[in-house]
């Protein structure tokens, strides 16, 4: 959530979902993890020709107001790419994939910024979906200085 963090991750992520052939509307996932990506990313998208929305799925709907799981401006029909911080056992993109097609939308895809090579990726993939990940662990541990 560091202003170096979000303005490194908004178009590197933007970038990324540009290359790929998903041609999103929007981008959000689970809260807390997926926020600050989401944001990042729709930011960075502003001032371009094609700009992305973010949402915020909740973990429950709320039991006042409108009750739903979905915050922001999603709309039924957007396409989505759903949002992780980090992929371990796939769970998390799961529910937020489960809301987002409860609620309307079509989803391309889950874009992560790590996938922790723990299965999530294979379980996200035997469920269908297609899986973006900016780094992988073992790309991180490699850099990492020896002690």
């Amino acid at each position: 959530m560091s202003p170096d963090g979000l303005a490194l991750i908004g178009p590197l992520a933007l970038a990324a979902l540009r290359d790929t052939a998903w041609g999103v509307d929007a981008v959000g996932g689970l809260t807390l993890g997926a926020d600050p990506i989401s944001y990042a990313i729709a930011y960075a998208s502003a001032n371009t020709d094609v700009p992305i929305r973010a949402f915020t799925v909740r973990k429950e709907a709320k039991t006042h107001g409108t009750g739903r799981l979905i915050e922001g401006p999603f709309r039924s029909g957007d396409r989505v790419a759903v949002v992780e911080d980090v992929i371990t056992t796939g769970g998390s993109a799961l529910r937020a994939v489960e809301a987002v097609r409860q609620a309307g939308g079509l989803v391309a895809g889950v874009l992560a910024l790590v996938d922790r090579e723990e299965g999530g990726r294979e379980a996200l993939e035997r469920a269908g979906l297609s899986v973006l990940a900016l780094a992988r662990a073992s790309d991180i541990v490699a850099r990492l200085p020896a002690d």
